[in-house]
């Protein structure tokens, strides 16, 4: 399985996902500040990724305390910290909440018995995801025939979690269950995750690849060569309106127009039952150089205005099922996603 982030005893290890796929160049952060700017750069990328990343700096920011005064604000300094570097991701937050909750209930141990549990807290948050992303990727397969062209739009698989994946979780399960599956990748600019880091774990994994630019998709949907569409999300709001990597709403609406199902594969720490709708996520913005620039270089006019939102919302009238690790939530979905959630659809 590819390592996307570890814990050692020198500090949090993650492989840098901005130099793949032509190195495989491993960084070792010793501060939480080293982390949270892991995070905005890139270093690390994908919603459950960054919520184990969180926890692990929270973790490494504690463990560099060597006196107990003024604890809880060097505490939520340190949660602060973390929550401020990527604003859309849900499962940012939903790590650092649970992170409190455990610093809440051991705050009156000792430093040392409490800077323990905070490292194994977020050493548990990355082992539940790989089991959570096996169980999304058992409910999913069960949704394509054999054989099955998917079409992927960034990148929702190992290196967006602690390992295995959502979106591609589901293809490598269907490959487990037998059948026979191939995936096309968008290409998704401007930062590149199908083309560079889909194509890369596929590539790694034999599982048959075919990278597209971003403006084929309808193309390739219009051929009938497109059997169904899997993306992750970054948060999915109450009533199942999906933000995801800049791009996804095109696809689903594509999808939408020529009959294929439009999938989702999340956790449930994706979900945001707080959030109404997708008008209520907050979308990040990203540097304009990541559009006006390529391998350093320039490619637009020095000056050109330039928006690059990191996200758009899907809204949920396109989105045929959202899969998670505790089954497949079909319309309504404000029903069906908090009764999967077990606050039950009364709530």
């Amino acid at each position: 399985m590819i390592r996307t982030i570890e814990w050692t005893d020198d500090g949090v290890v993650m492989l840098d996902q901005r130099k793949l796929p032509a190195e495989e160049i491993y960084v070792t952060l010793r501060a939480p500040e080293e982390v949270a700017e892991a995070i905005r750069n890139l270093v690390i990328r994908g919603a459950p990724a960054i919520g184990v990343a969180a926890a692990m700096g929270i973790a490494l920011g504690m463990r560099r305390i060597s006196e107990s005064s003024s604890l809880d604000e060097k505490f939520e300094r340190v949660c602060e910290l973390l929550a401020a570097t990527r604003p859309t991701a849900r499962n940012l937050f939903w790590a650092v909440e649970r992170m409190r909750k455990v610093y809440q209930a051991h705050r009156t141990s000792s430093l040392s018995g409490l800077q323990q549990v905070l490292v194994t807290e977020a050493r548990k948050i990355k082992e539940e995801d790989i089991a959570v992303n096996r169980r999304i990727g058992q409910h999913g397969q069960s949704l394509l025939e054999s054989p099955a062209t998917v079409l992927t739009h960034c990148n929702a698989g190992a290196l967006a979690t602690a390992g295995y994946g959502t979106a591609l979780g589901v293809v490598r399960a269907a490959r487990e269950a037998g059948k026979v599956v191939r995936v096309f990748a968008d290409e998704t600019r401007p930062f590149l995750q199908g083309a560079r880091l889909t194509a890369w774990e596929l590539t790694r994994d034999e599982i048959p690849c075919t990278v597209i630019t971003d403006n084929m998709a309808g193309y390739f949907m219009s051929l009938g060569r497109i059997d169904a569409v899997i993306v992750g999300a970054d948060r999915i709001a109450a009533n199942g309106d999906t933000a995801n990597k800049i791009g996804t709403y095109s696809v689903a609406v594509l999808a939408r127009e020529h009959g294929i199902p439009f999938y989702v594969a999340a956790p449930l720490s994706t979900i945001d039952l707080r959030t109404a709708t997708g008008r209520e996520i907050p979308i990040e913005q990203r540097p304009a150089e990541e559009v006006t620039h390529f391998g350093g270089k320039p490619i637009t006019p020095e000056g050109v205005a330039v928006e690059n939102p990191a996200f758009d919302v899907t809204p949920s009238r396109l989105v045929t099922a959202v899969i998670t690790e505790a089954g497949v939530a079909y319309p309504p979905y404000e029903p069906s996603l908090r009764e999967l959630y077990g606050v039950g659809p009364q709530v």
